[in-house]
């Protein structure tokens, strides 16, 4: 995949985890958080001629992207998106933190795209 097509897969994950939201599938809609994150995050590795392959890549990318921009709304956003992708597996978050932590979900994925050249 190249760096564009993962930031469109981010994009349409965040929408397909609305519609799964919406439809009440919240374990397909939180591992769809998830995915928007990653690929949000692997077009950024990509643009800077990298690979993430294990999930502490991804959390290393996110606080290095945090600290270069002195947002710390980045770091954050991605534990929010670890919490959606534990969620998948043990169905274990409450309608308060889906509802609370989903838009802060979409902000990461949102502003990690943003970054993009």
């Amino acid at each position: 995949m190249l760096t564009e097509d993962h930031a469109r897969t981010a994009l349409a994950f965040l929408a397909l985890s609305d519609r799964e939201f919406a439809a009440g599938d919240k374990l397909q809609a939180s591992e769809k958080l998830w995915g928007a994150a990653a690929h949000a995050l692997m077009a950024i590795a990509m643009q800077n001629s990298r690979r993430l392959v294990r999930h502490n890549s991804f959390r290393d990318t996110a606080e290095r992207l945090s600290d270069e921009h002195s947002d710390p709304s980045i770091e954050y956003g991605f534990a929010h998106a670890e919490r959606f992708h534990r969620n998948f597996y043990h169905d274990d978050m409450t309608d308060y933190e889906l509802n609370t932590l989903r838009p802060k979900v979409h902000d990461f994925v949102n502003r990690v795209v943003a970054l993009l050249g």
